[in-house]
């Protein structure tokens, strides 16, 4: 079983944490939604405290629950997003374009989920392998076509699957990184694992746009971390691997996929955009510990803003309800205290999620036509990095003069 490190220690560099980055109070884990027969049981919170390290200036949260627990059945497949799965597609495009994948190549993803991405290399005639941990999204890659092993990464996983699979010319993570408790054995597994002339790329939310724009709802107990550029160069360099590249993405709200090496492998030249970037940050003082300090009092009056616009739509009549039941909608909800004398439900395209109601809040999660025959005034977006991919899909709530809110980075009508 996993024993997790002190909690008050830094996960990369091991110093004591004591300074706050912001504190989201108790909150339960986020995909963990409520079956209608467990209304009446209690459900465990936990501290959702985010600390900075002053050494290393890693953003990070204690680690209260282990990766099994979370992560050994989960609710969250990716191809629900069909904004999600066009992007992996485009990816996949530019890769073989860029590297010269083909027949002869290996690609292998961590959290390679229900098979979003790996399908569309396996389209194309490269041979690929996923690594998934949940064996219930596993499954799903394995139905449709995409060879995936059952396993959480690491050095140990890193070691057998060279011996039995060899090693990948591309090794790729999407929104994996963040949710690594154990961040040197995962990128040290990477180290191990990566053929010597290849390339790795991890895509995860930014920092720098997370503070930027108040996207304090992207902290749950799933993400462990949050990396600026500065931090994640540090973690890669300190495992003998290189950043040659990095490109700054809109997804999730504002995300980084870096693109790395062995340290070694010199022949892949280190671009501009890598160092623009760490400019760019160390500009903005994100090697200033006290440039993170004034994060908490932000995400306090996110949450004022919200609430004064929950119970004046509630006092004067109006009908509320939410679209979606991302883990970020849960620490939002959780947060700010909202439950259906707020909002009277949630609608979400996941079948696994409906019929169930929010952790914490208990909110009912409905089919999305349920919208159409409540007829509400307004619609709660609370996946808004999908705003425009729902406000199209929903378009039709004009017709009774509905209007969708976003409530990051502040509160506002469309």
């Amino acid at each position: 079983m996993h024993a997790p490190v002190d909690r008050f220690q830094c996960r990369f560099c091991g110093h004591a944490l004591t300074t706050s980055f912001v504190d989201l109070g108790m909150s339960p884990l986020c995909q963990t939604h409520v079956s209608p027969d467990q209304l009446h049981e209690m459900e465990p919170f936990y501290p959702l405290h985010a600390y900075l390290c002053d050494n290393c200036l890693l953003v990070q949260l204690q680690e209260f629950v282990s990766p099994q627990e979370i992560f050994g059945e989960y609710a969250y497949f990716s191809s629900f997003s069909s904004s999600w799965v066009e992007h992996a597609r485009r990816y996949v495009e530019m890769m073989i374009g860029r590297f010269g994948l083909g027949a002869g190549s290996k690609v292998m993803e961590i959290a390679s989920n229900d098979g979003y991405l790996l399908q569309h290399f396996v389209a194309a005639g490269v041979p690929v392998l996923g690594i998934e941990p949940a064996a219930n999204v596993g499954k799903a890659a394995i139905d449709k076509g995409v060879p995936t092993l059952t396993r959480f990464f690491g050095r140990a996983t890193a070691d057998e699957i060279a011996r039995t699979h060899g090693r990948p010319d591309v090794l790729l993570g999407n929104n994996v990184l963040a949710h690594v408790p154990d961040l040197n054995d995962f990128v040290g597994g990477m180290k191990r694992l990566l053929a010597p002339s290849g390339v790795i790329t991890m895509e995860f939310p930014h920092l720098q746009r997370l503070m930027a724009e108040n996207q304090f709802d992207t902290i749950y107990h799933e993400h462990f971390s949050y990396f600026s550029f500065l931090a994640v160069e540090r973690i890669f360099a300190h495992h003998g691997l290189t950043l040659f590249d990095v490109e700054e993405l809109p997804t999730h709200g504002g995300s980084l996929r870096i693109f790395g090496r062995h340290t070694e492998h010199a022949a892949l030249a280190v671009t501009p955009r890598v160092e623009a970037l760490r400019k760019k940050e160390i500009d903005d003082g994100f090697l200033d510990p006290e440039r993170y300090r004034g994060f908490g009092e932000q995400v306090q009056e996110a949450k004022r803003n919200l609430l004064s616009f929950l119970i004046d739509a509630r006092r004067s009549g109006k009908k509320v309800v939410g679209y979606g039941a991302p883990g970020k909608g849960n620490t939002l909800l959780n947060y700010c205290g909202i439950r259906s004398d707020f909002v009277e439900f949630t609608v979400d395209a996941n079948p696994y999620k409906q019929g169930k109601y929010t952790p914490g809040t208990r909110i009912p999660i409905r089919a999305p036509e349920a919208i159409r025959e409540a007829r509400p005034d307004y619609v709660l977006i609370l996946p808004w990095n999908l705003k425009d991919e729902i406000s199209t899909a929903a378009a039709y709530i004009a017709e009774w003069g509905g209007r969708f809110v976003v409530p990051i980075p502040e509160t506002r009508v469309l």
